[in-house]
């Protein structure tokens, strides 16, 4: 059943777009009887790489496969710390179990929502391999604090950038600051395809080749496996998708941009928190993420007035059933539980309309008058 509320989120109508080119791409695919690592995937790693800002991109069949890859191509394994935060989808700390390494939680900035840099280094032990960054909701990481600590710690840096195609730092992309990064591709994202599919960064050539070899059954040659490794693939069809859609994405995000403007400019002067950006940043606006003391309230009135919301996430990762209670770190996050309770997504993505974005305005200037 279709809702009349304004979505969080659209990817239909992303697909309504672009429906002439991905289509003709989609006919190019079956017509090539190639579906699996042949053409549009080698251009897609190439483009895709391209604009991130790196030398290699690895296409595989999800964001949760991309961190697992990286973490099994570093050699991350059983008994590894790897730092990560709990605000954040369940999938980043899932994929560090996947390779039976343990997390471990670092507390998140109020401003960002990511990763506090302040508080990292005193998580570090002797066990810890690698930091996990999450440039959650679009907005970057505090890579240069990150970096350094990483550096002086003689760790491993892992981005993992689901949210943030299109963020920057000083110009430069997220995801081309760490040892490798990792990118989701699920229907929501900035950069979507059709079904799940990932990818794998690095500026390493190596790092590269060991990707892609453990990407399938650690070939390096058809049928001889060198490594043992795993089946993640992105298959032709997402790849061609991709490569539209990549065409437009820069566009896509400046319009991002242009409705959390609006929002910003709308809503300053009321009770709720808006997302801030940190100077010399991009925000990839992936989400617009506000904070209120109301949040069951203002939901129930956005709905009443046609406009739909979501809750990105409603725990972190340390307060759900599988996880409660046993990683290290869980039990000093104050930023973290505190921002959970307030969290609630408003509706972002390019093919808002302008007329879409005032009625979600409205609704919310008029939760404050009731």
């Amino acid at each position: 059943m279709k809702s009349n509320l304004i979505p969080v989120a659209n990817p239909h109508a992303n697909y309504l777009t672009h429906a002439t080119e991905i289509d003709a791409a989609i006919k190019t695919v079956l017509n090539s009887a190639r579906y699996i690592l042949g053409q549009q995937t080698q251009a897609f790693e190439a483009n895709f790489a391209t604009y991130i800002g790196v030398k290699h991109a690895v296409g595989v069949n999800s964001g949760t496969d991309a961190i697992v890859l990286a973490l099994r191509a570093l050699d991350i394994k059983a008994g590894d710390e790897v730092i990560t935060v709990s605000h954040t989808a369940v999938a980043t700390v899932a994929a560090i179990e996947l390779v039976n390494a343990r997390p471990v939680f670092c507390d998140i900035n109020p401003q960002t929502r990511c990763m506090d840099a302040e508080k990292l280094e005193s998580l570090i032990t002797d066990k810890t391999k690698a930091i996990l960054v999450v440039h959650l909701y679009g907005h970057p990481a505090d890579m240069q604090k990150l970096q350094a600590i990483a550096k002086k710690h003689q760790l491993l840096l892992i981005e993992d950038c689901a949210q943030a195609h299109g963020a920057k730092i000083n110009g430069q992309m997220v995801g081309s600051f760490s040892d490798v990064s990792c990118f989701s591709f699920y229907p929501t994202k900035n950069l979507s395809a059709i079904g799940d599919g990932g990818a794998v960064l690095t500026n390493n050539d190596a790092l590269a080749d060991r990707l892609r070899w453990l990407r399938e059954y650690g070939w390096k040659e058809r049928y001889i496996s060198y490594y043992q490794g795993m089946n993640t693939r992105l298959d032709e069809m997402q790849a061609a998708i991709l490569n539209v859609k990549l065409l437009y994405l820069e566009n896509e995000i400046l319009r991002r941009n242009e409705i959390a403007n609006r929002y910003q400019q709308a809503l300053t002067n009321t009770n709720i928190v808006l997302p801030s950006t940190k100077p010399g940043c991009r925000h990839a606006y992936h989400l617009y993420v506000i904070e209120t003391q109301n949040r069951q309230s203002l939901i129930q009135h956005l709905t009443q007035n046609g406009v739909a919301s979501a809750i990105h996430y409603p725990q972190g990762v340390h307060q759900q059933p599988a996880y409660f209670g046993r990683i290290r770190g869980c039990q000093n996050l104050p930023v973290t539980e505190a921002l959970i309770p307030t969290i609630l997504s408003l509706p972002m993505y390019p093919e808002l309309t302008n007329a879409m974005v005032e009625t979600v305005i409205k609704a919310l200037l008029s939760f404050g008058k009731q």
